[in-house]
């Protein structure tokens, strides 16, 4: 099926006499007849539902559309982005490991990496976006266990070269994990361009409506982990009575040891309630995206005209013409990037507090990527954290403001902007 139709119809088929949309299964706990029946369960055996910490049949539903929808074998949804980050790279990496990191990446991810993973024994190589591909190969250690980065940054609206980090990274014996939350899967599937493991914010385009908080994490299941570098998925899980994931679940080892392993003994795992959202969120995915995109073109456009008269200093949007990544963005994104643009205007830091000020329609949020247009400060919110080198290395200058455009009528949004101008 076309994608348009895997985000409405993937994930849950109702038989005879069963609800049309997908039940919200409110229960912790599912029952059993025999003691047998739950034991298989533990034992990972056989496959159910027997607590909703590991699986649940709503949470069920929205992980397969999710994998459907990039191409993969298998998903676990969290309770947020930040989990679903954290996540995919403990999976496979503990105390004493190391990590090729882009350095363009969402303030909170950074955070999480440079802080409190650090914290729990592993290393971290922070790497530009646009770094040559020999000086990424000279980045690699032997206990380089994966390598993460942004399809499109948030903020900074970098675009890494989705092939050549795969390449590189498998070079080496690792995965690539990518995050695709700015671009979805309508814009860019990167599994079809060699990344390995995929993850979301599903809190941003695909629930859309900012209404649910959430994360998903993604498994090609592509990748060789018989390589001698996993042995945490090649040799017995002693949890598990001695299960060997890539011996008895195949291409779905990845992803079946994040669900009976991580989200067992951490559980950050998402709401059926929340699930719901999300898959509602994802029934209109692919129509609101295209709205995104097309607003935000006729909004770069007409921020490039207002740089003319000194209003506007710079605008960075992947999609326009001049862009430096422009040509990656045609080759990854070629119906278009994402609602989001980062501009400056003048007055540095100041201005920008004093523009923000002045816009009605838009609103000033700690949030992204949802049906209404908002506007944000990052380096005064979501990247307070960073020091000014740190926030150089991310993209992120003093006057950088981040701007999601909405799915409104792109008059009105920009005639915000107009009169916002008028305030600095």
């Amino acid at each position: 099926m076309h994608i348009n139709t895997k985000c409405v119809q993937s994930g849950y088929t109702p038989r005879n006499g069963e609800p049309r949309v997908v039940p919200i299964a409110q229960s912790t706990t599912f029952k059993y007849d025999t003691a047998e029946n739950m034991g298989n369960l533990f034992d990972l055996k056989e496959s159910g539902f027997f607590y909703t910490r590991l699986a649940n049949p709503t949470v069920d539903a929205v992980e397969k559309k999710l994998a459907d929808l990039e191409g993969g074998v298998g998903a676990v949804i969290t309770s947020s982005g930040q989990a679903a980050s954290f996540f995919s790279v403990f999976n496979i990496c503990g105390a004493g490991g190391h990590v090729i990191c882009s350095s363009a990446i969402y303030g909170g991810t950074y955070n999480l990496f440079h802080k409190t993973m650090r914290e729990m024994g592993i290393d971290f190589t922070f790497v530009p976006p646009d770094i040559s591909e020999d000086e990424l190969r000279a980045a690699f250690r032997e206990n380089t266990k994966c390598v993460f980065g942004e399809t499109i940054s948030n903020p900074s609206l970098d675009i890494i070269d989705i092939e050549m980090f795969a390449r590189a990274a498998h070079e080496h014996g690792v995965p690539f994990i990518i995050d695709n939350t700015f671009a979805t899967p309508v814009n860019c599937r990167p599994i079809e361009f060699g990344a390995d493991i995929v993850t979301h914010s599903t809190t941003k385009y695909i629930d859309g409506h900012a209404c649910a908080v959430g994360g998903v994490v993604i498994d090609s299941g592509n990748f060789n982990w018989d390589n001698g570098k996993f042995p945490a998925l090649t040799t017995p899980d002693e949890s598990y009575h001695g299960v060997v994931y890539t011996k008895d679940f195949g291409r779905a080892a990845y992803i079946t040891k994040m669900r009976t392993h991580l989200m067992r003994d951490i559980g950050a795992m998402a709401s059926p309630q929340n699930s719901f959202y999300t898959n509602l969120g994802l029934e209109t995915l692919f129509l609101r995206v295209e709205r995104h995109v097309s607003n935000a073109e006729k909004v770069a456009a007409y921020l490039s005209e207002r740089e003319k008269d000194g209003s506007i200093t710079w605008v960075n949007y992947p999609s326009l013409p001049g862009n430096k990544y422009y040509e990656l963005a045609r080759k990854y994104m070629p119906n278009g990037t994402c609602g989001v643009i980062s501009f400056g205007v003048r007055g540095g830091r100041e201005g920008a507090v004093k523009f923000m000020e002045g816009l009605r329609l838009a609103a000033i949020v700690t949030h992204v990527a949802d049906a209404r247009t908002c506007v944000l400060h990052p380096a005064s919110t979501t990247h307070r954290q960073m020091n000014d080198s740190e926030l150089a290395a991310a993209g992120v200058s003093p006057d950088l403001i981040r701007f999601s455009v909405g799915i409104e009528y792109v008059g009105d949004i920009i005639a915000d902007i107009d009169n916002a101008l008028k305030e600095i």
